[in-house]
């Protein structure tokens, strides 16, 4: 049998299947991405024999455990538990903290025949460590800011890099009023969990310096590490800029064109774009009060009578009016502001290939 393992390193390096013993409203709260929740005990279960033990202690509570867990629910999950374990030789099982649940777990396993380790510490231990790795690189590496105006795709230049996280990538969600995606964003604890294992792995490709979209602390629902939020606040910045024209055709076939595709794709053709037009609306209703009344009717009629045409027609002109009366009057002002008030901070600026250009370079002469 392969030893019990507390090398979490290794574990989320290399992406070793996990098995979760957990209660699933535990596993929704928060885990690791690609592992499988196979429980010992359901929800109903988990709390009947935990208010067992608060109030006869812990053999009368593995005895209820036992009772309720029995038979042939026992031997339904016993079954699941071994097809993983077959299916995934090289992976492991953990529960919270690594003690009674896995141990029993892996016990009855061992009963049927298969030897599988479990994760010493268990998830609370793993949880951890994930945590503290994200502190660690925020203590000991260099950050970059990619900053400008909306529409300048700042996201395309962070895809271009090798050594940058996609804090809107692991949040899903464009970062901005409407930045809200088709399919939903992660929870708070599964959004931290992917940040900390990408960032575990590109140090272990020896990357030591990071790139970062400019962001407010909040992705959507999603709130940044804190101590990265605090860190985003004095690193350099790099500043990208595009033409007017180019960045409304950027917002249109982001947040248009692409947006509708991908309610269609996940709703099929009538009820995606009836979603997609919803979500437009409400995106710029959750606005409402900063652009004040008579700005965001206006707005508004503009962005009804685009919906109208693109169901009728297919044609996406008319949305380019609202794009650009969001820009001139609301979201360029703001970023003129945030501009000014970071100057210092700003080490380059220039269009998308030259501060692709820079930031490649940036990150050589680190390593140099």
């Amino acid at each position: 049998m392969r030893d019990n393992s507390s090398d979490y390193r290794d574990i989320f390096l290399n992406d070793l299947p996990m098995m979760d013993a957990r209660a699933p409203v535990e596993f929704h709260k928060g885990a690791f991405p690609g592992v499988v929740n196979l429980p010992l005990m359901n929800d109903i279960e988990r709390q009947k024999v935990g208010t067992c033990y608060k109030q006869h202690g812990q053999d009368a509570a593995i005895a209820l455990g036992h009772q309720l867990v029995g038979g042939k629910i026992k031997a339904e999950r016993v079954a699941a538990w071994a097809a993983f374990a077959k299916a995934n030789p090289e992976g492991y099982l953990y529960c919270f903290r690594g003690g009674l649940r896995s141990q029993i777990t892996q016990q009855w396993l061992a009963e049927a025949g298969i030897d599988y380790p479990r994760v010493i510490g268990g998830y609370k231990a793993m949880r951890t460590f994930l945590l503290e790795t994200t502190q660690q690189a925020v203590a000991e590496c260099d950050f970059v800011i990619v900053g400008g105006m909306t529409g300048t795709g700042k996201t395309e230049v962070i895809a271009q890099l090798g050594n940058s996280l996609d804090l809107e990538g692991h949040a899903n969600h464009r970062g901005s009023s409407f930045g809200k995606r088709a399919t939903g964003q992660p929870g708070q604890i599964d959004f931290e969990n992917r940040l900390a294992i990408d960032i575990l792995k590109q140090r272990a490709a020896g990357i030591e310096q990071f790139v970062l979209e400019d962001e407010s602390r909040l992705v959507g629902s999603c709130s940044l590490p804190l101590e990265l939020h605090q860190g985003m606040q004095a690193y350099p910045l790099v500043w990208l800029e595009d033409s007017f024209e180019g960045r409304v055709e950027r917002i249109l076939g982001d947040y248009v064109i692409g947006l509708c595709a991908e309610f269609i794709g996940v709703h099929g053709e009538e009820d995606g774009f009836r979603l997609f037009a919803e979500r437009l609306l409400q995106s710029l209703g959750n606005i409402q009060k900063r652009l004040g009344g008579e700005r965001y009717q206006r707005l508004l009629a503009i962005m009804q009578a685009a919906l109208a045409e693109q169901q009728g027609s297919g044609s996406v002109d008319l949305h380019r009016g609202w794009i650009e009366g969001l820009l001139r009057e609301y979201y360029d002002p703001m970023y003129a502001f945030q501009r000014d008030s970071k100057a210092g901070r700003i080490e380059f600026a220039g269009e998308q290939a030259a501060v692709v250009a820079y930031l490649r370079d940036r990150a050589l002469r680190r390593k140099s």
